[in-house]
């Protein structure tokens, strides 16, 4: 039975007119079979296995698919990255594209790298160049423009390299509040700046115009204000570039310079994913040891449906279609880390959890790539396999190039009613602010059931959870409180460790935000930050509470109580 929590969101967002969920999962099982029609398969039986998958919450994938399937023209994936140009076409072409990608209900990440910088020459008009933070503003307002119309508000990344001429004015955009509010912000970080910041050296700023030395500064100075400003409001994040080139499937293709607007899906320009979550809260046996063999099944299925969206998808620009097609990547993932470690006992910050964690990824990246391989043997690999890495592992078929992303899953994990992506619980129970500001209260039942179950659940712990959302000042044996510890009273290290550890079985990258308490100093910042890049994490994003004047999640129900959908 699905939480009112769960049924808030499908119906807000979802659900068409006098649907339930169950024919929300049909339909979407009906439409992804099809693509089964274009091997000469029957889609009926995969209709089912779909259907059962879905119904069953042990997987559910990317919200466009569940909004968007079964409509005429359908466009499934939730990421894209798009290139721009230094150009006034190149730049107002790719504004149309997103507008076209938001409009289907994707979401668009663009590198602004390529742009002049401010003051810089342009050639055409002997005027100077407003640099790429004011065409992100442009763009910012068409996304605002846009998704009054769309089926889902539309979501963007801007990256800009470090070594921009421009890169302090990217960095602070954000300390005026209520500015790019339809942007996530995010650096694109080289070893080569890494290392100057570790040495204490000068850095170079190159004009990707003329690729001349525009100036040289102290690295540290930029690395202190990417401090500053993710310390006063969450932003920019890191996105390791460097490191996700190491890792490239398809280097003759060319190098990521974005990923998709949570940052977890690097892509080529041009290039789209579409992604997926495995519930890990549902695979258990007895609760108290994973079940593999059910893991394995849904792996296996999963990324089936992941493949079978790239056929039958409806893709808004034929570039996209081309370019996805070429790679064919899908980004399994998982939820429910949080419930699953809650259920076997197991603190989050803790070496036996970061080791689960691990051995989890390592686990279904290989179960997925199995059968990845095994579709290939029978319908091809994906066309640019020759020249991919997978040759040179020995492989003789691949059907995907990555298989692999861990997601935030903000939205199906309530559909799913299971801890999102690989975070810890950021609440025991929590006040959401979604739905065009809409307030939805809820407390975790896995944690409900871990305390009835051991005879602790008394009238002064449930009101502790819900005015407070943890149980800090309440007397319970320290080992239930370690299990039972939410996302800001877990040390960074742990965040991180569980970000690395995720990281190193997953072909993309992987979403996560250590999420810091209010009074967390910029020292601990700085220390997350180098942590997750010599940890070889692709990026990171960190957060301290109560640092913008709204955030999408808060601590505790009982003042909300009286917003509850």
């Amino acid at each position: 039975m699905l939480s009112n929590e769960a049924m808030a969101v499908l119906k807000a967002r979802y659900l068409k007119e006098n649907e339930t969920p169950d024919a929300l999962f049909m339909r979407v099982a009906h439409h992804v079979a099809q693509a089964d029609k274009i091997f000469g398969c029957d889609p009926q039986g995969t209709a089912e296995d779909f259907y059962n998958l879905m119904s069953s919450l042990d997987f559910l994938p990317n919200s466009p698919t569940l909004i968007n399937a079964g409509k005429s023209a359908a466009q499934l994936s939730a990421c894209f990255v798009l290139p721009i140009e230094d150009s006034l076409e190149g730049i107002f072409e790719t504004l149309k594209n997103a507008a076209l990608i938001h409009q289907s209900g994707g979401g668009t990440g663009f590198s602004f790298s390529r742009l002049r910088p401010k003051g810089d020459k342009v050639a055409a008009t002997g005027n100077s160049s407003s640099g790429p933070v004011s065409f992100m503003h442009v763009y910012n307002l068409a996304t605002q423009i846009v998704k009054q119309g769309a089926v889902r508000s539309g979501a963007n990344m801007a990256i800009l390299r470090v070594d921009h001429p421009d890169i302090l004015d990217f960095i602070s955009v954000k300390k005026q509040r209520d500015v790019l509010n339809n942007f996530n912000l995010s650096v694109a970080v080289t070893d080569e700046f890494m290392s100057a910041v570790i040495k204490n050296e000068p850095f170079t700023l190159i004009n990707p115009r003329t690729q001349q030395v525009a100036k040289k500064v102290n690295a540290k100075d930029i690395y202190n204000e990417l401090i500053e400003m993710a310390w006063e409001n969450g932003e920019p994040g890191l996105f390791f570039i460097d490191t996700v080139n190491k890792f490239n499937p398809t280097p003759r293709l060319g190098m990521f310079e974005s990923p998709n607007p949570c940052s977890e899906q690097p892509l080529l320009p041009f290039e789209s994913c579409n992604l997926g979550s495995i519930n890990l809260a549902n695979m258990l046996k007895d609760n108290k040891q994973l079940d593999y063999d059910k893991l394995r099944r849904t792996i296996r299925l999963a990324v089936k449906f992941l493949d079978n969206v790239i056929d039958i998808n409806h893709y808004p620009l034929h570039e996209v279609a081309d370019k996805t097609k070429l790679t064919r990547k899908i980004g399994l993932g998982i939820m429910g880390l949080a419930d699953l470690f809650i259920k076997l006992d197991i603190p989050y910050g803790s070496d036996v959890a970061v080791k689960l964690t691990a051995k989890i990824m390592n686990y279904i990246t290989s179960e997925a790539r199995q059968m990845s391989h095994e579709i290939a043997l029978v319908r091809g690999s994906f066309p640019e396999f020759r020249h991919s890495v997978f040759p040179m592992k020995g492989y003789n078929a691949m059907r995907n190039a990555t298989v692999t992303t861990i997601a935030p899953t903000g939205s199906i994990s309530l559909i799913a009613q299971c801890s999102s992506g690989i975070e810890p619980l950021f609440a025991l129970a929590v006040t959401r602010r979604v739905l065009e500001g809409q307030l939805i209260t809820s407390t975790n039942a896995v944690v409900m059931r871990y305390l009835d179950k051991r005879g602790l659940l008394s009238s002064d712990v449930e009101s502790a959870i819900g005015k407070q959302g943890t149980l800090r000042d309440v007397y319970l044996p320290a080992s239930v409180k370690e299990v039972l510890l939410t996302a800001h009273e877990i040390a960074p290290k742990w965040h991180v460790a569980h970000l690395a550890a995720a990281q190193r079985y997953t072909d993309n990258g992987v979403s996560k935000t250590v999420n810091m308490p209010h009074q967390a100093c910029k020292e601990d910042v700085a220390e997350v930050y180098m942590t997750a890049y010599l940890a070889g994490c692709k990026g990171v994003t960190v957060y301290r509470d109560s640092s913008r004047n709204e955030q999408v999640l808060t601590h505790g129900t009982t003042e909300c109580a009286k917003c509850v959908i």
